[in-house]
């Protein structure tokens, strides 16, 4: 089984390409079915993240390309959660320019300060809920000026 997550550990997020699909936490596990086919079961970021289509083509793509019978299943529940960003993933979204969520972060960012990625300053800003992909919200540093992204918790 570790080989097939090894396997899928060489597919990047389309969204966000320094983290992989398994470091983003969206595949849920790997089964092998009675026939011999390899189950990928993976979960979206959002119900409607668009990048799933892309992500499942690269799936079955990748395991064709390796001679390996696969199918992807969608699972919808439980409802991923921004907890299954690995550590390793937090660490690359930061030096990306991307705000990971922190642990004591509500969805609407209230209990504790963002962090601009650039200037390290709590001194920012929301300029919009929705960012460039559903799974983001555009914030300001107050302090550098540089606009940045956050990854909201959910």
């Amino acid at each position: 089984m570790s080989n097939y997550f090894e396997l899928l550990k060489t597919i990047p997020d389309p969204e966000i390409p320094v983290i992989d699909i398994v470091e983003l936490g969206i595949v849920r596990g790997v089964n092998i079915l009675e026939n011999g086919v390899v189950e990928v079961v993976i979960t979206p970021t959002y119900s409607a993240c668009p990048a799933m289509f892309n992500i499942e083509e690269d799936i079955v793509s990748l395991f064709n390309k390796n001679k390996i019978p696969v199918k992807v299943t969608t699972q919808m529940f439980p409802v991923w959660t921004t907890e299954w960003l690995t550590e390793e993933a937090r660490e690359k979204l930061r030096n990306y320019g991307i705000v990971p969520p922190e642990k004591g972060h509500d969805e609407n960012h209230l209990k504790v300060p963002i962090r601009c990625p650039r200037c390290n300053s709590t001194h920012t800003r929301m300029i919009s809920r929705f960012g460039s992909t559903l799974c983001k919200a555009s914030y300001q540093c107050n302090d550098c000026l540089e606009p940045f992204d956050y990854f909201k918790c959910h």
